[in-house]
């Protein structure tokens, strides 16, 4: 049965293009590339002086040039989470080959949020009122700081006339958005959607404020292997920058201008925990809903999916949570299909999180190549999954989940398909 033909009745969903910056590399290839490699893209902190921090490491994008890409003065007058979801949205709509104009540019929409917005126009401009008056303050901070300015420069710069919106579920954002991007087209809204997420936090306020929750790594003396998910030795998450962008598009739209495929978007679920702020189920009851609720809009079974993508942060509560949520949704261990996290390479993207690893899925379906969990030498009996250790894994994959789950109890899960044309 071809379960990607489960209701005729609703436009299905594709995947016609790919676009990311992160830790691991600028594009999609460098990016699956070192994945595939296990190789580790987390460092010290430099972008500002980690001098009496308890953490001093994170995943940051480098070689990145957005005046090269922008120009001097466009760039200046963008956030840098901005210049990252532009940069990312620009090679998913190359790749898609939408790049220029075409008339039907009312049919396309934007769905790109953040978790954390633009903090350093903001952390900026009240450092400029404090220390030179509020004469001084920048007639650009407004627009740059705007939680929305990602999505509308999108819209901006590539004319895109649709819907253009902005979501926020912590860590969560980029899966919801993808989700609600392909609910936009299920429904006819709109024939395309760029969507996903990007995060630009790695700045001093943030990261003294992740470490006095006990949330980060402090495994300083050693960078590389501090992103540890599911591993007993782990001690919090890292923290990285970048952003993971799609392009989504209804398969006949697709089809109708001979567009590759990449992957098809089967399912989503969200649900809420409405439990704790920043702490998940212990349970995992409302990552279950998700995830069966992602199943149940794929008509597919849970043994129907050979991948899982976990949100597998790294941090004690995370691993064991989501641990217990696969076993109650899969049943009996021999029915869990591979688990990994590619957190463990790239750190932990924050809002973007779900973009990139929605990317990696794609390229796991594509190509039968797994990414590993790397850094993991000590199973914790607690979370004792095939987490596809250290190495890179070659297996049949047509279906695939991708999982994310944010501060606030946001729960989303989204199941893709291998591309069949």
């Amino acid at each position: 049965m071809d379960k990607s033909n489960h209701d005729a009745t609703r436009r299905r969903v594709v995947v016609t293009g790919m676009g990311t910056l992160n830790p691991l590399g600028l594009d999609v290839a460098t990016t699956w590339d070192a994945l595939v490699q296990g190789r580790n893209g987390i460092g010290r902190i430099t972008q500002f002086d980690t001098t009496g921090f308890k953490c001093r490491i994170a995943g940051e994008v480098t070689g990145f040039d957005p005046v090269a890409l922008f120009g001097a003065k466009d760039a200046r007058r963008m956030a840098r989470v901005t210049q990252l979801a532009l940069a990312a949205a620009g090679q998913a709509l190359a790749a898609a080959g939408l790049e220029s104009v075409t008339p039907d540019r009312e049919r396309m929409g934007v769905l790109v949020g953040s978790a954390m917005g633009n903090l350093d126009p903001v952390i900026d401009g009240q450092t400029t009122l404090t220390e030179r008056g509020a004469d001084r303050v920048s007639p650009f901070f407004v627009p740059m700081m705007l939680s929305d300015t990602p999505a509308a420069m999108i819209s901006i710069r590539y004319g895109l006339r649709g819907p253009v919106l902005s979501l926020a579920t912590a860590c969560a954002t980029a899966t919801d958005a993808i989700g609600q991007a392909a609910t936009m087209i299920r429904q006819g809204i709109v024939d395309v959607v760029v969507a996903g997420g990007a995060d630009a936090a790695i700045l001093p306020v943030t990261v003294a404020g992740f470490s006095n929750m006990g949330a980060l790594s402090t495994r300083n003396d050693d960078p590389a292997t501090a992103s540890r998910p599911f591993d007993r030795e782990r001690d919090g998450f890292v923290m990285g920058e970048g952003a993971g962008i799609l392009v989504l598009e209804a398969l006949d739209h697709a089809q109708s201008r001979g567009a590759e495929i990449y992957g098809e978007l089967l399912g989503y679920g969200a649900t809420a925990d409405a439990y704790h702020i920043s702490s998940p189920a212990e349970d995992g009851e409302g990552a279950i809903r998700a995830m069966r609720t992602a199943l149940a809009d794929a008509t597919l079974q849970p043994e129907d999916i050979d991948y899982i993508n976990a949100h597998g942060t790294s941090t004690i509560l995370n691993d064991r949570s989501e641990t217990a949520a696969i076993k109650a949704v899969f049943g009996g261990q021999a029915a869990i299909p591979p688990v990994s996290s590619t957190k463990s390479a790239h750190g932990h993207l924050l809002g973007a999180a779900g973009g990139l690893e929605a990317i990696a899925v794609l390229q796991t379906l594509a190509t039968g190549i797994i990414p590993p969990t790397i850094n993991y030498t000590n199973p914790d009996p607690e979370c004792d999954l095939d987490v596809v250790p250290n190495t890179a894994r070659t297996a049949s994959v047509r279906w695939a989940m991708s999982n994310s789950f944010g501060f606030g109890g946001h729960n989303a899960v989204l199941i893709f398909g291998r591309s069949e044309g």
